[in-house]
């Protein structure tokens, strides 16, 4: 698990590229590269407050590198309050 000050989704990821998706670790943030079919995707789940995964790693690998989990949770108000 990472928590991140910011994410960069990047849909300029080529699909020739042999990757289903990458991420690293930039700054205080997390950039994450996909191809274009998957950001229209996560564009429309985070219209409608949606969750959605990206696969990360190879595209002929045999077990996935890591996930990158977009979940919404319940806004609590009462943090960092003050």
């Amino acid at each position: 698990v990472t928590g991140a000050s910011f994410f960069v989704f990047s849909g300029a990821l080529k699909s020739s590229s042999g990757f289903l998706a990458k991420s690293s670790i930039v700054e205080d943030g997390v950039m994450v590269q996909i191809i274009a079919e998957n950001m229209d995707s996560l564009r429309q789940a985070l219209r409608e407050m949606k969750d959605f995964t990206i696969t990360c790693g190879k595209v002929d690998a045999e077990d996935p590198q890591e996930h990158v989990h977009i979940q919404w949770v319940e806004d609590d108000k009462n943090f960092n309050k003050g």
